[in-house]
């Protein structure tokens, strides 16, 4: 006699066979991804082939024949790992037809192209430019190449996904069907035996199909309920009731979770309001549904959204007045209304009653104990709202009005976050291409003198001194537009001060010194760039209005304290313009010493000079203090 297996073999046999299924996905999944990281890691050498072609470009213009060799060995050994791959990164080109004909295209290119540039050393280097752009073109089309062979990859991949979806909702499936037939079934009948043994239903008896644990615990409750001798004649009753009291529940649950999602999914009030009036409409069971939005001053109601409500009335109430009809009454304590609607009533708008509508429901849609509009729910029959009814509508009004607010403050941030950047962006434009453009200012005027004077000397200087400003205003834009970050620089601030001094006394001829003194933990990064930012503001003024022959900075570490001092014509402080004129350069000193919880003064007075004094108070070093960590410091390299 052949044994049934237990339904704990039965289990673990199906569970193994998932669990295998998984394993193959799982590793079929790697195996793709492993193969579109190593197309990745291709593309990105490849990327390295036009870098280096443009590097090699500008070293053949600017004639420097070493680094055009050691750019082109570079090239040739990215181009032979893209030939041969590898597989420690992963990196291997995933070569198709087309592929392999773009690679060979891009080789027998740099044949040519090295070729031409190792001859034109010396000679002619106008056609470089030209010919490093056609290059890079044939190198872009290997690129193309690579994300299709990549794009049909992660097509495949994305099959093979869907295919695994497929696989798991199958043997959910076969899960969830063997589940029932093993477990769920039997248990289901258990339970269904043991509500009818709870009901009074002596009789309940459950079938014994199998000799497994289920067909065991059936025999057991059999024996049990054949022992039970009292009955609950009224326990059905009692559990239908209930039921049907929880499903109002569940379903009034239902209505304001619906409500509460569409709200949270809403992008805009249009939406919003459109969705909830066909929500609350549908809970009502209202003949049509409308918000209207309501001014500051609720003094008129604009109809929002409106939902089964007839055109004509849709239009003719479109903009109402407050009293011109039963909706948002004047003078009264906003609360919820049913409204019924008479024929012979007086009305200034008689829409509702061409339409036929007998009850008006209007809930005022509030929030903080402001009105922000009112819900308004037309019936064509008489309606009497009952009491859980009212509080599922108020409840729903709510969530409207909550989100209506939540959408207004994700306006307010919006603009809020608008306003920082084009502040920042100031900032930086200000604290760098501004300042490069006022040096090339004053370069123009003295090319001009120069050139009137016929001074060839000073003009020949001018000129040299433009075009290396130009070239670092032109770095700075760089700067940026991509990186838009500071660059890294020594862990003390010493050096950077250093190279923004020698670098100013370059261009004005003005003559620096810097003094430190004290010991102390380094600044952060971030202070570091606020600093530099401002002392670079105060040698910019220094060239621009001082007419100084010297200036001195001045550092004492801990505390920190900075002082720019020149010898200057000084101003009177008193008259100086104020942060919201269009001289800004104080107003960002100040806002950035701000930022770092530092303070900045200007001590200056006419004939006397002029010192930028620029202190750490306690809090901020201690702060200092807390957050130091020894390590390498990021500051930014003076513009």
């Amino acid at each position: 006699m052949q044994q049934t297996p237990t339904l704990t073999t039965r289990l673990m046999a199906t569970g193994c066979a998932f669990l295998f299924l998984a394993m193959v996905s799982i590793g079929l999944t790697l195996w793709v991804t492993w193969k579109l990281e190593g197309g990745a890691a291709a593309i990105n050498e490849a990327g390295r082939l036009r870098m280096y072609t443009v590097r090699m470009a500008l070293a053949l213009k600017t004639g420097d024949a070493e680094r055009l060799g050691d750019l082109a060995q570079r090239f040739d050994a990215s181009l032979e790992l893209l030939r041969a791959g590898t597989s420690m990164r992963p990196l291997f080109v995933p070569w198709s037809d087309d592929a392999r004909a773009r690679f060979d295209d891009v080789a027998d290119g740099w044949t040519v192209l090295h070729a031409a540039w190792w001859a034109a050393r010396e000679g002619d280097t106008a056609q470089v430019v030209p010919q490093a752009d056609a290059f890079v073109a044939r190198v872009d089309h290997f690129v193309d190449a690579i994300e299709t062979q990549i794009a049909r990859w992660t097509a495949a991949l994305h099959v093979f996904q869907i295919f695994m979806l497929g696989m798991a909702i199958v043997a959910a499936a076969v899960f969830m069907a063997m589940s029932f037939l093993l477990v769920l079934a039997p248990v289901s009948r258990m339970q269904q035996a043991l509500a009818r043994l709870r009901q009074g239903d002596l009789g309940t008896r459950v079938p014994v199909d199998s000799e497994d644990e289920f067909g065991q615990l059936a025999e057991g409750f059999n024996r049990m309920a054949g022992a039970l001798q009292t009955s609950h004649e009224d326990l059905e009753r009692k559990v239908r009731e209930k039921t049907a009291s929880v499903e109002i529940k569940n379903q009034r649950l239902s209505a304001l979770y619906d409500i509460s999602a569409m709200a949270a999914d809403a992008s805009s009030l249009a939406t919003l309001a459109q969705g909830f009036v066909q929500q609350v409409r549908k809970v009502a069971g209202a003949d049509a549904a409308v918000v209207r939005w309501s001014d500051e001053a609720n003094e008129r109601y604009v109809i929002l959204a409106a939902d089964g409500l007839p055109q004509a009335m849709a239009q003719g109430e479109q903009c109402l007045s407050a009293g011109a009809c039963l909706c948002g009454p004047v003078g009264e304590q906003p609360h919820t209304r049913v409204i019924p609607i008479v024929a012979q009533q007086d009305m200034l708008l008689p829409h509702c009653q061409e339409a036929g509508y007998q009850t008006l429901v209007a809930i005022p849609v509030m929030v903080q104990h402001r009105v922000l509009g009112e819900l308004n729910l037309f019936f064509r029959s008489c309606m009497e709202i009952g009491t859980e009814m009212r509080d599922l509508l108020e409840a729903m009004v709510r969530h409207l009005a909550s989100s209506m607010e939540g959408l207004r403050a994700i306006a307010l941030e919006r603009e809020a976050a608008i306003a920082q950047e084009r502040s920042l962006l100031a900032r930086e434009l200000h604290d760098s291409i501004a300042q490069s453009l006022a040096f090339l200012k004053i370069q123009t005027q003295l090319l001009r003198d120069a050139v009137a004077r016929g001074n060839e000397a000073a003009r020949d200087r001018s000129m040299a001194e433009l075009d290396a400003g130009v070239r670092e205003c032109y770095a700075d834009v760089r700067e940026l537009l991509v990186h838009f970050r500071t660059r890294a620089n020594e862990e003390d601030i010493e050096g950077a001060l250093r190279s923004t001094l020698s670098k100013f006394e370059h261009q004005t001829g003005i003559g620096t010194e810097l003094s430190l003194t004290g010991h102390g933990l380094p600044l952060p990064p971030d202070m570091q760039i606020q600093i530099l930012h401002i002392v670079q503001e105060a040698l910019s003024n220094v060239r621009k209005h001082a007419q100084a022959s010297r200036v001195q900075v001045l550092v004492q570490r801990h505390p920190w304290r900075f002082e720019v001092r020149d010898n200057g014509l000084g101003f009177d402080t008193s008259t100086a313009p104020s942060p919201d004129s269009l001289h800004v350069g104080r107003g960002i000193m100040r806002e950035r010493a701000e930022r770092i919880g530092a303070a900045v003064q200007w001590q200056s007075a006419p004939g006397q000079g002029t010192t930028v004094l620029i202190e750490l108070p306690d809090q901020a070093l201690q702060a200092v203090e807390d957050a130091a960590v020894p390590g390498p410091v990021a500051t930014e390299t003076p513009s």
